[in-house]
């Protein structure tokens, strides 16, 4: 799998505390935010990665950390990872804010986003 991009998601039980420990407390950088304005999404770098806190989680279902990975093709990846027998969780669909995703879980039961970040969406870094 070629990987474009990725991070590390966190929803938890309390995203804005999360949000002002990391930026605050660790001072990690802001990347980007999202979402409405008054429960933004918070992207922070993170060394050659990225941090994603946003949304709400519950830490005793496996929901609190996932990973995001993005690819070129989320269609071919979903064709490939079924094929060698990857869970999948959710098949691809497009998202409102304009992503394609997919989900799968590794054996522990971490949920993995796959994403296809289409042509002229604003998210779109490799311009090859």
């Amino acid at each position: 799998m070629e990987i474009l991009s990725s991070r590390i998601l966190l929803r938890p039980a309390d995203a804005p505390r999360s949000q002002r420990f990391y930026r605050d407390v660790l001072g990690l950088a802001v990347y980007r935010e999202f979402g409405p304005a008054d429960s933004p999404g918070v992207v922070f770098f993170l060394g050659s990665g990225f941090l994603e806190v946003s949304g709400h989680g519950d830490a005793a279902d496996g929901s609190a950390a996932m990973i995001w990975l993005q690819v070129r093709d989320v269609r071919a990846e979903h064709e490939r990872l079924a094929a060698a027998g990857a869970r999948i969780v959710r098949e691809p669909r497009e998202e409102p804010w304009g992503l394609v995703e997919m989900w799968i879980e590794d054996p522990a039961g971490v949920k993995i986003v796959i994403v296809e970040v289409p042509e002229g969406h604003p998210l779109r870094r490799d311009t090859r």
